[in-house]
């Protein structure tokens, strides 16, 4: 394939999808889980992907996250095309080019915080010192500067949650990639985690929540609508907040 050439806001764009689907076979039946999916995100975004079960946001969010390929499309990751990268490419992309934030938190139970943070910075090889250094940043930065030595099992589900944003952050990645970050949390304590989100934002992260909750998406400047794997809007109404 030839060298692409990109315009200046292309250059700017953290992700960009041209023509993305994918499909699954399910006996004779193919379902089309995403269908022509054109878009650009850039730095500093602030995106909430919205959409009924079965429109293809989780497939999506797969996808952002190189978990998943396209049946067809192409996906630059900062200007990097996805489909041309081997195994070790990929890996490296999911664990320094984005920060996963799930609704089950997916920490190590036996291990604390402090440990639960280091862990990506171990698949990336970082000498124990720097780990320790990075991942006391992150907790400091999500305010558990206190919890450090604290497993999950002693912290409430939304301090668990601010380990997982923290463990999400220590590689500063180009992405934040957050599905149904509030779902496991009372109202109370999920508005903190978005009033955190918030705050990540305005220190320059790009954020993008995958949810189907109206008042969760309205803390993004952007909102992004999937219906039948099909983008139905796409709107920016404004600072979000």
């Amino acid at each position: 394939m030839s060298a692409v050439a990109f315009s200046n806001a292309e250059q700017d764009a953290v992700i960009r999808f041209e023509d993305i689907g994918r499909a699954y076979q399910m006996g004779v039946e193919t379902i089309h889980a995403l269908q022509g999916l054109t878009l650009t995100i850039t730095r500093n975004e602030y995106v909430a992907i919205m959409g009924a079960s079965g429109s293809g946001k989780s497939t999506l969010m797969n996808i952002i996250g190189c978990l998943d390929s396209p049946t067809h499309g192409q996906y630059w990751l900062n200007s990097q095309l996805v489909s041309r990268m081997n195994d070790r490419e990929l890996a490296r992309a999911r664990n320094q080019e984005i920060g996963f934030v799930f609704q089950t938190f997916n920490l190590l139970s036996r291990m604390t915080a402090l440990s639960n943070v280091e862990v990506p910075l171990i698949y990336a090889g970082l000498k124990r010192r720097e780990r320790q250094r990075r991942a006391k940043h992150a907790l400091d930065v999500v305010g558990l500067a206190d919890r450090m030595s604290h497993r999950p099992s002693e912290m409430s589900g939304g301090q668990r949650q601010r380990v997982a944003i923290a463990r999400a952050l220590v590689t500063n990645p180009s992405i934040l990639l957050a599905d149904e970050p509030t779902g496991n949390l009372d109202s109370r304590t999920g508005n903190e985690i978005m009033t955190l989100f918030d705050n990540l934002h305005d220190r320059g992260n790009t954020l993008i929540l995958v949810t189907h909750e109206q008042h969760v998406a309205e803390h993004a400047a952007r909102t992004i609508r999937l219906s039948d794997g099909k983008i139905v809007s796409d709107e920016r109404p404004g600072a979000g907040r």
